[in-house]
């Protein structure tokens, strides 16, 4: 954690890797906008030189066998498998730590995403029936991920996190699909054999992360000899980037590894040598999982670096009067960009209206209508996957034309989703919040839920918000949020539940004083003893405990009897073991309403939280009211 702010030294604190992830996706759309931009300049003014460029021979030759393929191939087949890689992985952190772990949520955004590759591929089917382009229909199914989610962070400012995480959901089944349509559609003269060695290559990638091998350089010898076999085989090697990221399974460090990591870090405080720094980082990198490295590692580079460059070789068009004539015309563009403005929002906004009808609201999306319409109108942008298939379907003019279909798209799809959220904004307060958050039930992390009789609790009973902290008395960082959270409880509508966490590998003293504020509360003063311990976090000690009890008035000798009774050890063991079911393994950790809260804690970004949290709640309260 940095020192970024004085008075919040850990305001930067990581967000959880989707919500990363978002704004990565974000910011590296603009780079993906200026790579196609010189592309079309250098594709119009160079005089041929663009597609000279990316015709040239790369070969690897090892022993008179190797791969020969042209740089656009090699961007295109081997740069972009790393970007279905970070697709899989992200796939797989949905199902594992996302929305999708309740595995009802995934029925709707699964229609959603197939009914919204089906019909526009019908759309494009109904343009060139008859003719021989019509093989050319996976142009028009697949949404780019990444530039949908740039461009709606652009044209939609205020559309709340939940409509981008409803995009993803319903890009991971959209990707995933349409990686299988090119390894079944769009590849010819399959090869079995070497389909046999790649399930050999790829079984001992499996069995490597069955066998919890941590070493990255164990993977890559399996991992590249998988990919060529799939390129021997005929099938577009991308597809193994899909595969191997849906391997890696997604998890939170287990408190019990932070715990050993700590001990290794304490090993090499006490003596510092190479070796025992090696194991500390080895400790340190081993408590996360193999998703989370991987996306880490690799999400950077796809976005800034290898996405661009894909459109860079792709998206040169030579653009002239007689081109733009036939291909404003040709059924080719046109198809792709009525399936893609069209066909794309009436698939996924219907396909959600009809479940959410059939199944009368027991299915129904995670976000509002008009976050369900603009995630529909946004995923006419198409690209990535677009260009790879328009690159195995079409040659010449019919390639030309299919990119130029699917870059008006893009900006018809961009103008479309502007006036959705647009008309949205000129709504009044109450039915803006419902059309873009909705008034499904939220997935609840914290485990058990907040109890009365058993929550140390502050603040109205009633509040329409409850903010629950686990925190350790000895943590510098609780510490730091103490003043921040009494700030946030001038609001008369919250209430706040102190729940411990005293995390002893690192903070030493932590379980005593979590034992005192308990002996404390048996005498009616556990905020009292709370606040002080948070204000004198380096005196914490049996004596300084027995001190503070006297400050505020205690019988002292029971209060230091009471400190060592089961009820006060057993409540403190039930915090541990809720945050452990809650998936806590560091303080503070923050939950508003029964949800996770990610990203920073400082006033602003929980006041944002609590008013979201709020809003929420009184659309459910009119819900359940009806």
């Amino acid at each position: 954690m940095s020192d970024e702010t004085a008075s919040t030294p850990w305001k930067r604190r990581v967000a959880t890797p989707l919500r990363e992830f978002l704004r990565t996706e974000a910011g590296s759309a603009g780079v993906l906008l200026a790579a196609i931009a010189v592309a079309l300049i250098w594709a119009n003014v160079a005089d041929g030189s663009y597609e000279r460029f990316w015709a040239t021979d790369l070969s690897i030759d090892l022993g008179g066998d190797g791969v020969h393929l042209t740089l656009r191939e090699w961007v295109n087949s081997g740069l972009m498998t790393i970007f279905f890689l970070v697709v899989g992985l992200e796939a797989r952190r949905e199902f594992d730590l996302g929305d999708l772990r309740d595995r009802r949520r995934f029925i709707l955004p699964a229609a959603a995403g197939i009914i919204g590759m089906a019909l526009p591929v019908g759309i494009f089917l109904a343009f060139n029936a008859g003719e021989h382009t019509a093989g050319g229909w996976g142009v028009a199914m697949s949404t780019d991920t990444a530039l949908a989610l740039g461009l709606l962070a652009l044209v939609g400012r205020n559309v709340p996190v939940q409509a981008r995480l409803f995009l993803v959901t319903v890009a991971v089944v959209d990707d995933v699909v349409a990686l299988i349509v090119i390894a079944v559609a769009y590849s010819d003269d399959i090869r079995w054999m070497p389909l046999v060695f790649a399930a050999i290559f790829y079984s001992f990638t499996f069995l490597l992360v069955r066998l919890k091998i941590r070493s990255g350089f164990a993977y890559v010898p399996f991992g590249v000899a998988f990919w060529v076999a799939m390129l021997e085989s005929g099938i577009d090697p991308v597809v193994s980037g899909l595969i191997l990221g849906l391997t890696a399974a997604a998890y939170t460090p287990a408190r019990e590894a932070l715990q050993e990591a700590s001990d290794l870090f304490r090993s090499f405080r006490e003596q510092p040598t190479p070796e025992l720094a090696r194991y500390a980082r080895f400790g340190l990198v081993s408590t996360l999982s193999w998703n989370d490295r991987l996306q880490r590692t690799w999400s950077g580079w796809t976005n800034y670096l290898i996405v661009p460059l894909f459109g860079l070789a792709n998206a040169g068009i030579a653009i002239d009067a007689g081109f733009l004539g036939r291909a404003l015309t040709s059924p080719i563009t046109l198809g792709v960009i009525v399936a893609y403005v069209v066909g794309k929002p009436v698939a996924i906004t219907g396909v959600s209206a009809l479940i959410t009808w059939l199944t009368k609201g027991a299915v129904r999306p995670s976000v509002g209508w008009s976050s369900v319409l603009g995630t529909g109108t946004i995923a006419g942008i198409g690209f990535t996957v677009s260009f790879l298939i328009a690159n195995l379907a079409f040659e010449g003019d019919e390639l030309a034309e299919a990119k130029l279909g699917v870059l008006l798209a893009g900006v018809g799809s961009t103008i479309v989703t502007w006036l959705v959220f647009r008309i949205t904004s000129m709504q009044s307060r109450p039915r803006r919040a419902v059309l873009l958050l909705g008034d499904s039930d939220d997935i609840i992390d914290l485990i058990p839920e907040v109890d009365p009789d058993r929550d140390h609790i502050r603040g109205p009973a009633g509040a329409t918000v409850t903010l629950v902290e686990y925190g350790d008395f000895q943590c510098p960082y609780c510490g730091q949020a103490e003043p921040i959270v009494r700030e946030l409880m001038t609001d008369d509508d919250l209430r706040y539940v102190w729940r411990h966490l005293p995390l002893t590998d690192v903070h030493p003293q932590a379980q005593i004083a979590a034992q005192a504020a308990e002996a404390a509360g048996l005498q009616g003063k556990f905020w009292e003893m709370h606040d002080l311990l948070l204000s004198r976090q380096d005196h914490l000690r049996i004596a300084d405990l027995i001190g503070y009890a006297g400050e505020l008035g205690l019988d002292q000798d029971r209060f230091h009897t009471d400190m060592m009774r089961d009820e006060c050890t057993d409540r403190i063991t039930a915090n541990v073991e809720s945050a452990d079911l809650s998936g806590v393994a560091g303080t503070p950790t923050f939950f508003v309403n029964g949800q996770r809260h990610y990203g920073s804690y400082d006033v602003e970004t929980l006041e944002k939280a609590i008013k979201l949290a709020r809003i929420r709640a009184k659309i459910a309260s009119k819900r359940s009211a009806v």
